[in-house]
C-alpha cells in the first residue's frame, strides 16, 4: 500500500488514537491531555491539506477494507468530502481550544475529550465515507459517542435530553438501515458515484426506489433536523457551550446534510432523482423547515434554544440548494455547508462567553452586554449579520447562489422562502443586537467572573473572534481562489455536472 491508501486512514486515526489515550489519562493530568488534544488537530489538518492539495492536482485517496461479501468498506477522498474534513479540521481545533478554556477547573474532563475525540474520529468516517454502507456505520457511531457529551453535566434534565436525543437519533438511524438494505437488494452496490448508481435501472423500480429515497431522506433528516424530525435539537441545548457548538457546526447537524448532498447526488444522481420525482418534495420540505424554525426561534428567550431554531431553519438551506436540481443553486447549498458552520460555531461560542463570563443565558438579560464584552458581542454581530444575509458576510453570498439558482431552475417560489427568512432571521437578531449595544447594562450581571483588564479567558475569546473573521473573509473574497465557494464550484465541476 501506498501513501494515497493510508492518508484517508490517517485522518481518521488522527482523532481516534490521542481520544483513546486520553480516556485513560487522570483528571490532573491537565497538560498532558492539552498537548494530545492540540496535536491530533493539527495533525488532522496537515494530512487534510495535504489531500487537498493532491485532490485539486488529480490524485486519488482511497483505502478499502473487506468487510461484508461483495461489499467493502471504503475511505475515499474526493473534492466535496474534503470540503467536509476542512471544516471539521479547523473547527476542531478551535474548538478544543475553546473547550480546555470551558471546561477548566470542571469535573470529568478525560471523559469528555475522549469522547470529543471519538465524535470528531465518526465525523471525520462519515465525510470520509465511499459508499453508502460505511457512511452508515460511521454515522451510527456518531449517535452513540455523541450521547455522552450531550448528558455530560449528569443532571436530571440533561439526562432527559440525551433520552430524546437518542430516540430520535437510533430511529434516524434505523429508517436509513432499512433503506439502505433494501436498495442494494436492488441494485447490489452502494458505491457513492458522479451522477448516482441508478440511471440504468428499469422503470418497474421506480416506485421502491421512490420509496428508498423516503426512507434515506428520513433516516439523515433527523440529524440534519428537518421538520417534523428536529424535536431533539433545541432540547440538547442543555449541553455545554463546546458540545453544542460541535453538534451545529461541525458533527451532527452537519453529518446529516452532508449525507442528503450524497444521497441526492452520489447514490441517486440529481437528473435520476428529478425524473423520479422526489426532488420537488424534498424542496418543499426543506422550505418549510427553513420558515418553521425562524418562526420557532422568535419566540425563545433562552439564547441557546433561539440559536438552535435558527439551526433548524439554516442548515435546511443546504438540502433546499440540492433539491433545487440546478447548477447554481447546488452551489450555494453545498457552501453553505462551510457558511453556516462559520457563523453558527460562532454564535454559540459567544453564548457560552456570556454565561460562563457573566451568567447569561437569556436574551432579556443580554441588555449593555456589548459594553462589557465588546470582543465577544462584535463577533456574535458579524455572526448574526451573516444568518440574516447582509453582505459581506458569508450568509449573503450563499443565499445570493440560492436565489441565482432558484431563478435559473425557474423555481420562483423559492425566492419569496429566501426574503421571508431573511425578515425572520433579522427580527429574531435585530432586536438581540439592539439591547447589546444600545440598552444601559445592569447594575450588577446575574454571575460576573472577573478576569481583570480581560473581558474573558484568551481560550473563550480567541475561537469566536478567529470564526467571526473567517466568515467575515469567506464573504469578502468569495471570488478568491482560496474561498469555500471556489472549492465547492470545483466540486459542482467534477462531481455533480461536469460543468
Amino acid at each position: 500500500m501506498n501513501g494515497s491508501v493510508w492518508l484517508p486512514l490517517m485522518v481518521v486515526a488522527s482523532a481516534l488514537l490521542p481520544g483513546l489515550i486520553i480516556f485513560c489519562l487522570p483528571e490532573e493530568k491537565v497538560r498532558t491531555r492539552t498537548v494530545l488534544n492540540l496535536a491530533g488537530a493539527f495533525s488532522k489538518i496537515i494530512l487534510t491539506g495535504w489531500m487537498l492539495w493532491g485532490v485539486y492536482h488529480g490524485d486519488r485517496y482511497e483505502m478499502r477494507v473487506a468487510f461484508l461479501p461483495e461489499l467493502d468498506l471504503v475511505l475515499r477522498a474526493d473534492s466535496l468530502s474534503l470540503l467536509f474534513i476542512a471544516l471539521s479540521s479547523l473547527l476542531w481545533l478551535l474548538t478544543t481550544i475553546y473547550a480546555i478554556g470551558y471546561l477548566e477547573g470542571s469535573p470529568h474532563r478525560s471523559r469528555f475529550f475522549g469522547f470529543f475525540s471519538l465524535c470528531v474520529t465518526s465525523t471525520s468516517g462519515v465525510a470520509l465515507s465511499g459508499n453508502l454502507i460505511t457512511f452508515l456505520v460511521f454515522y451510527e457511531l456518531l449517535t452513540l459517542v455523541t450521547y455522552p457529551l450531550v448528558v455530560h453535566r449528569g443532571t436530571e434534565a440533561a439526562r432527559r435530553a440525551g433520552q430524546i436525543y437518542l430516540v430520535y437519533t437510533i430511529s434516524g438511524g434505523t429508517l436509513l438501515l432499512l433503506g439502505t438494505v433494501w436498495l442494494y437488494s436492488i441494485t447490489g452496490t452502494l458505491e457513492f458515484r458522479p451522477q448516482g448508481i441508478l440511471y440504468s435501472l428499469d422503470g418497474a423500480h421506480y416506485p421502491a426506489l421512490a420509496a428508498i429515497f423516503a426512507l434515506l431522506i428520513a433516516g439523515l433528516g433527523v440529524k440534519a433536523a428537518l421538520v417534523p424530525l428536529h424535536g431533539w435539537l433545541p432540547e440538547a441545548m442543555i449541553a455545554p457551550a463546546p458540545v453544542s457548538a460541535l453538534l451545529h457546526a461541525v458533527a451532527v447537524v452537519k453529518a446529516g446534510a452532508y449525507g442528503i448532498v450524497r444521497v441526492v447526488y452520489d447514490v441517486f444522481g440529481i437528473d435520476f432523482a428529478a425524473t423520479l420525482g422526489v426532488t420537488g418534495p424534498l424542496a418543499v420540505l426543506a422550505a418549510v423547515t427553513i420558515l418553521y424554525g425562524s418562526l420557532r426561534a422568535l419566540a425563545q428567550d433562552n439564547l441557546k434554544r433561539r440559536l438552535a431554531y435558527s439551526t433548524v431553519s439554516q442548515v435546511s438551506y443546504i438540502t433546499l440548494g440540492v433539491a433545487i436540481a440546478g447548477p447554481v443553486a447546488t452551489i450555494g447549498g453545498v457552501v453553505h455547508l462551510v457558511h453556516q458552520g462559520l457563523m453558527k460555531i460562532t454564535l454559540f461560542f459567544c453564548a457560552g462567553n456570556l454565561a460562563e463570563t457573566l451568567g447569561i443565558h437569556k436574551v432579556h438579560e443580554m441588555n449593555g452586554a456589548g459594553r462589557r464584552m465588546p470582543w465577544t458581542m462584535a463577533a456574535f454581530t458579524i455572526g448574526a449579520f451573516g444568518m440574516i444575509g447582509v453582505p459581506p458576510v458569508a450568509g449573503f453570498v450563499s443565499k445570493w447562489y440560492l436565489g441565482l439558482g432558484a431563478l435559473e431552475a425557474e423555481a420562483h417560489w423559492v425566492i419569496f422562502v429566501l426574503v421571508g427568512s431573511s425578515l425572520l432571521n433579522a427580527a429574531y437578531f435585530l432586536p438581540v443586537l439592539h439591547r447589546v449595544w444600545f440598552r444601559d447594562p445592569p447594575d450588577n450581571w446575574p454571575i460576573e467572573r472577573d478576569f481583570g483588564d480581560k473581558e474573558t479567558a484568551w481560550a473563550l475569546l480567541l475561537p469566536p473572534v478567529i470564526t467571526a473573521l473567517l466568515a467575515l473573509l469567506a464573504g469578502l473574497a468569495a471570488s478568491a481562489w482560496f474561498s469555500p465557494l471556489e472549492w465547492v464550484k470545483l466540486i459542482a465541476q467534477r462531481e455533480f455536472y461536469h460543468l
